[in-house]
């Protein structure tokens, strides 16, 4: 995949996703492909390149396994996907694939957020399901799941047909398919009964959203209106890991981003990422990942 400009923070669209993705093969795909594609994981699972690094992309996406196993990241979390679960992950937001089973079968689907507003249908993905938000937990167990696979074949074969006319009928079945998902979403936990794990997940989040704005653990804990010690203490109660090393490893998650999918010289990302000098951040990258920054931009995937 050619790399990005310099200057610009990497998001993938799906045509350049496709290239991140696959070893020298190109998916089927209709004319509705960078709006909306649905696809059979065991249709392309032989060709992905696995791990697949971090990366951004453009679109809201989700996979909804019949069968095996899978892991994703969502920023610095790792979810393990099963069986009738589905793994929402919105627009924008860092991920990574780590792992699919042989047996593994399923749907994937992609989607533009500004299809579901439409002459029918006012909805926005962040607002209306909570799978879609930052905050939001991306994996949800379907328990019955005939509703779930019939619209999902459903929407399959309204892709396959690729008639344009048609198209409006998509964004209606998907919404369909959202609602139903959303009856199995589990109610958060109130936040005074595991305060120290909603603070840790509101951190992990701005991370992930903030890590080019905010360059201290005492900048993050501003935003998230509570003390630096605070937020320390919460962070390590819940993940054994302190602040400043997770804010460490995301760091190093966007700079593999940027290193893989922009032209920008390691000097220019170690600024961007942390006001580092080169030889500090490249200390600092060796430390966590045991390759130099080059080295890790060198390796084929």
């Amino acid at each position: 995949m050619k790399p990005q400009p310099s200057g610009k923070v990497p998001i993938l669209d799906p045509l350049q996703f496709d290239d991140y993705l696959f070893q020298n093969w190109k998916p089927e795909v209709s004319g509705f492909y960078e709006r909306f594609h649905i696809a059979r994981i065991e249709s392309y699972k032989n060709h992905l390149k696995i791990p697949l690094p971090p990366h951004r992309r453009s679109v809201c996406f989700f996979i909804f396994l019949t069968r095996g196993m899978a892991i994703r990241s969502k920023g610095l979390t790792q979810y393990e996907i099963r069986k009738n679960h589905f793994f929402f992950l919105p627009a924008n937001q860092i991920t990574s694939l780590e792992f699919f089973s042989e047996e593994t079968q399923g749907f994937y689907c992609h989607f533009q957020p500004e299809i579901l507003n439409q002459t029918y249908i006012k909805a926005d993905p962040g607002a209306e399901f909570p799978f879609f938000r930052l905050l939001g937990n991306p994996l949800v167990e379907v328990k019955e799941t005939d509703n779930v696979l019939s619209l999902l074949n459903i929407l399959n074969k309204e892709y396959q047909k690729n008639i344009d006319d048609h198209f409006d009928l998509i964004p209606v079945y998907l919404t369909a398919l959202l609602m139903e998902a959303r009856k199995y979403v589990t109610p958060q936990k109130k936040q005074s009964k595991n305060a120290a794990s909603y603070i840790t997940q509101r951190y992990l989040n701005a991370l992930s959203e903030f890590v080019y704005e905010y360059k201290t653990v005492a900048e993050f804990a501003d935003h998230l209106s509570v003390s630096s010690n605070h937020l320390h203490k919460c962070v390590k109660t819940t993940t054994g890991k302190s602040a400043h090393y997770l804010l460490g490893e995301m760091r190093i998650l966007e700079a593999k981003v940027l290193l893989k999918q922009t032209s920008l010289s390691v000097g220019e990302i170690a600024f961007k990422v942390g006001k580092f000098s080169a030889s500090d951040f490249c200390r600092f990258f060796k430390s966590r990942t045991q390759m130099t920054p080059l080295q890790y931009r060198n390796i084929e995937i």
